[in-house]
């Protein structure tokens, strides 16, 4: 049975960690705490790690302690009120007996499988929750459509759909969110955001990274469920969205959902939409990497795939004709994080010019932060040859990393940056025909060398 926990002062928040001894706590969870509270210093967190192991106070803190000094910020561990008790998800009982002594307000963070934290959500009762717990999950929320709308049923009966917090760190980047300002706090941009002026939208993150050990995970899941439904389409959603009224939990999210709903399969074709392939042994820089098929708890017969791409089309009256493609992969040579809107070029060119007059090309890149506009010039030698210029601008940082960003929302009990229900079963929705074909065999699973671009012929992300 876990432990009871003790009384909370009333200007302290309790955050508890289920799954606090795993690889999520101490590698992303636990430093994006120890950067909150170094910038947020006149916060308070009652942190309760919570996990199988046998594990005491002290052992759970010297992992805090660690996590917090590789974010630099070591000193922020006095903010802290760290306690340990070992409880195991699949045991109801015990984790009724921890949630019954919790205070208001509590933050319940499943860093764990989704499958665990879906089953012990499901074995719970509204009675066993505080008033005004908020249940936090990690992605896949659900593997489809369905089980999404099955996971969403359990947590709705549990508690309301504002305190559902589905994490998507990508919600929480610094670029993401500038596409707000960009988009929304200049006249240039909202008279040419539509099909009318966008000939294409494409949206990339490729890694340098190989499997790392996460063939657990994602083996299960491949780069289209674990990059392109889960975190590019909520990208998409915010590039396409209308103007919010607000930028809050009500209108932010129902403009992106909006934009989710009207998103399909171009040409309702997963098959010449969508492409798949997986890396063969090769070297990134100086790292050499095996097959992704020889990756340790591989299973082949599986048939992951490591690089994905798909397009889709928002169809209202903004968007319709407009090819969003969506890209991501592994073991990636020279990998790209942008996202590039490629411009119709102009109708007319008066005669007398020379060279090319490409549309322009705004482009969002993803680390290191920048915006960059590639528009067509007089040349420096002849005025009448075009060439093309760029403007670049870098954007800040941001003070939060994204991870810190969406735990501040939580923290605050602000779900702006959190993906609401019928979001998740949208994205599920976009991407189950791409699924169906990919599992029939209608798509071949193509083959790329780690290291390199990808497949010959995907030229995406150049």
């Amino acid at each position: 049975m876990a432990a009871p926990v003790h009384a909370t002062p009333d200007d302290t928040t309790t955050l508890v960690v289920f799954g606090a001894c795993g690889d999520l706590s101490s590698r992303l969870l636990l430093p994006a705490l120890g950067q909150l509270l170094a910038l947020e210093q006149s916060r308070r967190i009652r942190l309760i790690g919570a996990d199988r192991e046998d594990w005491t106070d002290d052992q759970l803190r010297a992992v805090v302690a660690a996590s917090f000094s590789s974010a630099d910020a070591e000193a922020s561990v006095d903010q802290l009120s760290i306690e340990y008790l070992r409880c195991d998800l699949m045991e109801p009982d015990q984790v009724r007996a921890l949630l019954g002594g919790l205070p208001e307000r509590s933050a319940l963070y499943f860093a764990v499988p989704p499958s665990v934290a879906a089953a012990a959500c499901a074995s719970l009762s509204p009675d066993d929750l505080p008033a005004g717990s908020m249940l936090v999950l990690e992605k896949p929320f659900g593997t489809d459509e369905a089980s999404a709308a099955e996971l969403n049923t359990t947590l709705t009966r549990l508690v309301p759909e504002r305190q559902v917090f589905r994490v998507d760190h990508f919600l929480g980047r610094s670029t993401t969110l500038n596409l707000l300002g960009a988009r929304f706090a200049n006249r240039l941009l909202p008279p040419v955001w539509n099909a009318e002026h966008v000939e294409s939208v494409t949206i990339v993150f490729d890694e340098s990274l190989g499997l790392e050990g996460r063939a657990g995970y994602y083996d299960g899941a491949g780069a289209m469920d674990d990059m392109i439904q889960s975190h590019l389409l909520q990208v998409l959603a915010v590039l396409a969205m209308e103007e919010p009224a607000a930028l809050d939990e009500i209108d932010f999210r129902e403009a992106t959902t909006a934009v989710l709903r009207a998103t399909h399969v171009w040409k309702d074709d997963p098959v010449s939409a969508s492409r798949r392939a997986r890396y063969a042994a090769g070297t990134v820089g100086t790292v050499p990497l095996p097959s992704y098929v020889d990756e340790p708890g591989v299973d082949p017969s599986r048939g992951t795939e490591t690089l994905a791409e798909a397009t889709f089309e928002v169809r209202n009256a903004r968007w319709a004709g407009v090819p969003f493609t969506l890209r991501s992969g592994k073991a990636i040579g020279d990998p790209r994080q942008l996202i590039t809107v490629r411009f119709r070029p102009v109708r007319h060119l008066p005669n007398g010019f020379t060279g090319s007059a490409e549309g322009a090309e705004l482009r969002f890149w993803l680390g290191p932060d920048r915006m960059d506009l590639e528009i067509n010039v007089n040349g420096a030698a002849d005025p009448l040859e075009l060439e093309r210029a760029t403007l670049s601008t870098e954007f800040g940082e941001g003070a939060l990393r994204a991870y810190a960003e969406v735990l501040s929302s939580i923290l605050d009990g602000d779900p702006m940056l959190a993906v609401r229900g019928d979001a998740a079963e949208q994205c599920w929705r976009i991407v189950d025909p791409i699924a169906r074909a990919w599992e029939h065999g209608d798509v071949p699973l193509e083959e790329y060398a780690a290291g390199s671009g990808g497949p010959a012929g995907w030229t995406t992300s150049h």
